[in-house]
């Protein structure tokens, strides 16, 4: 019995010391990409710097950090403009509030796309039938530009916030069905015997069996689509955006004020990037089983 528990012991031990080893190597090389993320980002930011100091692009093509940094900045404050007047923001609201603005525009249109993508997935997934006959519209509403389909959005609804809600519900609802579709079609057959050889309902399949297998798919389709809204809402704002961060950095580009535009790029990119990283992490929360994104 000692024996046996000293064996025992032993293999606890070196169990122990393999997961503690493997936890160090993944802090490890995640301080490892970190360190390599920054020192690309400072690499670029100086040779930004660089070209610009030198003049080798005119200031109106590519303005230097310290002026976009100053647009920012002015962009998210108030100041006198003579005469006793002052202004704040650009277009009589600060950047953050734009940027809110076309947050709450994405968060609209996106969740109408959950709810009605989700659904015509998982109608089409069940459905061979209606999966062979409707996937190839899906498809091709898919393939569309936003920019191409904006100006009948227009017609159809006005200029007004449905007009914006509708092209970004557009580009988001075509990954978040397909994914949806894909994930319960690729449900193995023999997973489905199985649950129904014990006595599992319809409902019961589908909670424990079909849903959990989707989770990874409808998890990815929805970063494609938040990233496809979050793409399209420039174009969503091109006509009576503002206030709006996409119809902002359209508006600062056609009046040349470059350093704005560029502080606007910016934000959407570094916006996208956290809205990425966030759903990725709520994706490994979901489906622990499949690791993160």
């Amino acid at each position: 019995m000692t024996a046996t528990h000293t064996i025992v012991d032993s293999k606890v031990r070196h169990l122990t010391d393999v997961a503690h080893r493997e936890s160090r190597g993944r802090r490890r090389r995640g301080i490892q990409d970190v360190t390599l993320q920054v020192g690309v980002l400072v690499f670029f930011i100086a040779v930004w710097w660089i070209v610009a100091a030198a003049h080798w692009v005119s200031p109106q093509y590519l303005p230097s950090p310290a002026s976009v940094g100053k647009a920012f900045l002015q962009a998210n404050t108030c100041r006198d403009i003579g005469d006793g007047q002052t202004a704040c923001g650009e277009q009589n609201y600060y950047l953050w509030e734009h940027l809110l603005v076309s947050l709450n525009r994405i968060g609209v249109g996106v969740a109408l796309a959950m709810v009605v993508g989700l659904l015509f997935g998982f109608a089409l997934g069940m459905v061979r039938p209606l999966r062979i006959a409707l996937s190839p519209m899906l498809n091709f509403v898919r393939a569309l530009p936003p920019l191409g389909y904006a100006g009948l959005v227009i017609v159809w609804v006005g200029i007004g916030a449905a007009a914006k809600i509708w092209l970004l519900f557009l580009a988001a609802f075509p990954p978040i069905a397909i994914s949806a579709m894909q994930g319960v079609s690729s449900v193995s057959p023999e997973r489905l015997q199985a649950a129904q050889s014990m006595g599992a309902t319809r409902l019961q399949i589908w909670r424990y069996v079909v849903l959990p297998h989707s989770l990874e798919s409808i998890v990815q389709g929805l970063r494609l689509a938040v990233g496809f809204a979050w793409t399209t809402v420039v174009a969503a704002e091109l006509n009576n955006g503002i206030p709006g961060i996409g119809g902002l950095a359209y508006f600062s580009g056609t009046r040349l004020q470059t350093p704005l535009t560029l502080a606007c790029v910016i934000t959407i990119g570094l916006v996208a990037v956290a809205l990425d990283w966030g759903i990725a992490r709520v994706g490994t929360a979901l489906v622990p089983w499949k690791g993160g994104g």
